[in-house]
C-alpha cells in the first residue's frame, strides 16, 4: 500500500493485526539504510521509526489512504509502528 504524506512515503508494520511484527519490520529495524523504488523513482534513504504525535498523525494518514489499518490497530495489543521513508533534500 503506498502511502504518502508531504514528501516522504510512510510504511506501516500492520501485517494484518497480526500480534507479532512482520518480518521485514525487524530488517529494518537491523539495516535502516533502504534504496526505495516506486515506479520509475528510485532513491536511497534511510529508514526511521516514528513515535509519539508524529506517529500519530502519520497512522492517521495511514488510514486515509488505507482504512483497514483501523481495524487492523483493533485487532491487535501491539502499536502498529510506523516508518518514515523520506527523499533526499533537493
Amino acid at each position: 500500500m503506498l502511502v504518502t504524506e508531504g514528501d516522504r512515503i510512510l510504511a506501516v508494520a500492520s501485517k494484518g493485526g497480526h500480534p507479532k511484527h512482520p518480518e521485514w519490520y525487524f530488517n529494518l529495524l537491523a539495516h535502516p539504510e533502504v534504496t526505495v523504488e516506486v515506479g520509475s523513482e528510485k532513491f536511497a534513504t534511510t529508514a526511521r521509526i516514528l513515535t509519539g504525535n508524529e506517529r500519530e498523525q502519520a497512522f492517521r494518514r495511514a488510514v486515509e489512504v488505507f482504512p483497514p489499518y483501523a481495524q487492523y490497530q483493533k485487532k491487535t495489543t501491539r502499536e502498529l509502528p510506523v516508518i518514515a521513508l523520506e527523499r533526499p533534500a533537493k
